[in-house]
């Protein structure tokens, strides 16, 4: 990315160096490399620059390499003529995604899976293929009509995705919500999507222990449910209206599947807001072409790759695994487990997983128990990244997991983009914990407080971008992406998105969360995710969270910092608090002093894995102060 007008290049870091770098054979075989090659450019840079100069062409390119199918063709690729906030993509076409999930070999696994302690099993393309039919005929057999919505309350197993496609196939709506939510939250999406069905499963099985998944959508008062039995058939009596997996399934499946618009909706999704009502986001038919794109040209995705991301469909990354690798020809692998112990990390061995994603405190999870020790990762081509900021050495530790090491694809975007805004390549060195490009087809720029380029800033999007949203449920799109934003260096209509980026080097950027979770220590400005970077390097640290806090006599806010340490350990908090300051002092700055520390055994997250800071800052006045040790 070029730099802004008026702006200076950073100082490069001299911590910042690479712990990966691609040989010349290994970055001529890349699918970017072949776009390189295809458009005539010689660099990273050069190629996203393209990529935004010529939108249409590229995500024709896209369309062609995936080999996406149409039931009637678009006229163009992209029709800007409602302006840049509301642009239209793929006018005239008719299609469904779905019959694109099915390009590869029709004996070629499209999904492994295995339970905790059970063998590895394997579903076939054609299979998959089969299932999702009769998905689809079951559905039109029981009157569900095109755009109605479905919900799913499951776990991500193989036939969570023959669900989920089935739906789609069949015209309809998935609704995804996250297995781990309770039946308020159940409620609220069931209604804010307007459901009228749901597909769901008896129980969860996690380690050996069943949890209430069918009671608690009977808890939500949900619409008609179709239930699926973890084993042969569920022992759960149902209500009234109710059906068993078994009984839903027509033996025949639907061939066909039915047309839709491009911008007609294929899923709903819900970001993890931490107070009042999620956002409910459409994801379209052309919503997948993203997913598929950002894996095929960043993750450097090919046919017969196995990806193994734990997730689930109530979260982006769900559906976005399902397209990122079917569309791609290659494999998913779902464990039906945590991820966080031996079990899922030999998994991921047996598979042959050539992609592993993660989430950055799962990583450190493994770390500190040592779980990959002694298995054999030597198929893995990359990892991948996102979720939360990563921690440098946390992912210089996983890399080194892989034998003689692989790169961090690094991934930072959104629901409401369909995948990601900045992410890395496998065509340029890896430094861990930094994105080293940003997605193709796509443009930000970083601006400081009075809407000027900055090195260190809020980044917004500059539409139009394939993914994007254009709509939310019960909301108003405009007010929430758009009122308010400033106008891009150029005078580009800036969309807004909400995260604390850093240029750090030139071609490097650093997330530092949400811009909300800026803090403002004696009149200079800091993200908790830079503080956090900083105290996980203390040792006996597990995970922290860095919060700011108004004493109630006013004046400036005082640093409070959240501790979770390992139990094997046993802390002296002073000690830790001593260690912390001096750190803070040595690698950020020594103005930032730290008024109180606090222990606990786990931190508050969404049911996506986010730290919910608010939750902490509203913990900590609501208990008054001080609440930990008091140190200020």
């Amino acid at each position: 990315m070029d730099m802004p007008p008026g702006m200076t290049e950073p100082t490069p870091d001299s911590s910042l160096f690479p712990a990966w770098v691609p040989s010349p054979e290994g970055v001529v075989g890349t699918n970017a490399a072949w776009l390189m090659r295809k458009v005539g450019v010689d660099s990273q840079a050069a190629l996203h620059r393209w990529s935004v100069e010529h939108r249409e062409v590229y995500w024709a390119h896209v369309i062609d390499r995936l080999d996406i199918r149409f039931q009637r063709p678009f006229s163009r690729v992209l029709d800007p003529s409602e302006g840049s906030g509301s642009p239209q993509w793929l006018p005239d076409a008719a299609l469904n995604i779905a019959e694109s999930c099915f390009a590869a070999p029709p004996d070629s696994p499209a999904i492994l899976f295995r339970t905790e302690g059970g063998p590895l099993q394997t579903m076939t393309v054609a299979e998959l293929r089969t299932l999702v039919g009769r998905v689809a005929a079951g559905l039109a057999a029981r009157g569900f009509r095109p755009g109605d919505a479905l919900a799913m309350l499951m776990p991500m197993t193989a036939e969570a995705v023959a669900i989920y496609l089935g739906i789609i196939q069949a015209g309809c709506v998935a609704v995804g919500i996250a297995d781990s939510f309770q039946p308020q939250e159940i409620s609220v999406r069931l209604r804010l999507a307007g459901a009228v069905a749901v597909f769901t499963q008896d129980v969860l099985l996690r380690g050996g222990k069943k949890w209430p998944l069918y009671a608690n959508l009977l808890t939500a008062h949900a619409p008609p449910a179709i239930v699926l039995p973890v084993g042969e058939r569920s022992g759960i009596p149902l209500r009234a209206g109710d059906t068993e997996w078994h009984d839903f399934l027509p033996a025949v499946p639907r061939p066909d599947a039915v047309a839709r618009a491009p911008s007609d909706a294929l899923n709903i999704l819900f970001s993890s807001g931490t107070t009042g009502e999620p956002k409910a986001i459409p994801w379209t038919q052309t919503t997948p072409l993203k997913c598929a794109a950002d894996a095929h040209f960043h993750q450097d995705v090919r046919p017969g790759d196995v990806l193994v991301w734990p997730t689930n469909l109530g979260w982006m990354m769900g559906p976005w695994l399902v397209f990122a690798s079917l569309l791609n020809r290659a494999a998913m692998a779902l464990y039906y487990g945590a991820p966080t112990g031996r079990e899922f990390c030999a998994f991921v061995q047996d598979a042959r997983a050539t992609l592993l994603g993660v989430v950055p405190s799962l990583v450190k999870t493994w770390r500190h128990s040592d779980a990959p020790s002694g298995l054999n990762w030597s198929a893995l081509r990359a990892f991948s990244s996102t979720g939360e900021c990563s921690s440098a050495p946390d992912m210089r530790w996983l890399m080194a997991q892989a034998g003689d090491g692989r790169p961090v694809i690094e991934y930072c975007g959104g629901t409401e983009i369909g995948g990601g805004y900045i992410t890395g390549t496998m065509t340029q060195p890896c430094i861990p914990g930094t994105f080293n490009t940003p997605a193709l087809g796509s443009d930000f720029v970083i601006l400081d407080e009075a809407g000027r380029p900055a090195a260190n800033g809020e980044l917004f999007l500059i539409p139009p971008a394939l993914g994007l949203s254009d709509r939310l449920l019960g909301r108003d799109h405009h007010a929430v992406y758009f009122d308010g934003t400033p106008t891009g260096p150029h005078g580009e209509t800036l969309r807004r998105h909400g995260d604390q980026m850093e240029l750090v080097a030139p071609g490097y950027w650093r997330g530092h969360g949400r811009a909300d979770d800026t803090m403002n220590l004696g009149g200079i400005k800091v993200s908790s995710a830079e503080i956090e970077r900083v105290l996980q390097t203390v040792p006996g640290v597990g995970e922290t969270a860095a919060i700011a806090v108004p004493p109630g006599d006013g004046g400036p806010s005082r640093l409070v910092i959240y501790v979770v340490c390992p139990a094997i350990h046993p802390v002296d908090g002073n000690e830790l608090a001593t260690a912390m300051q001096a750190a803070i002092k040595r690698d950020l700055n020594p103005l930032f002093k730290i008024h109180d520390l606090v222990l606990v055994e786990t931190l508050p997250r969404t049911a996506s894995n986010k730290v919910m800071r608010r939750d902490l800052r509203q913990r900590y006045l609501g208990k008054g102060q001080p609440f930990g040790l008091a140190l200020g």
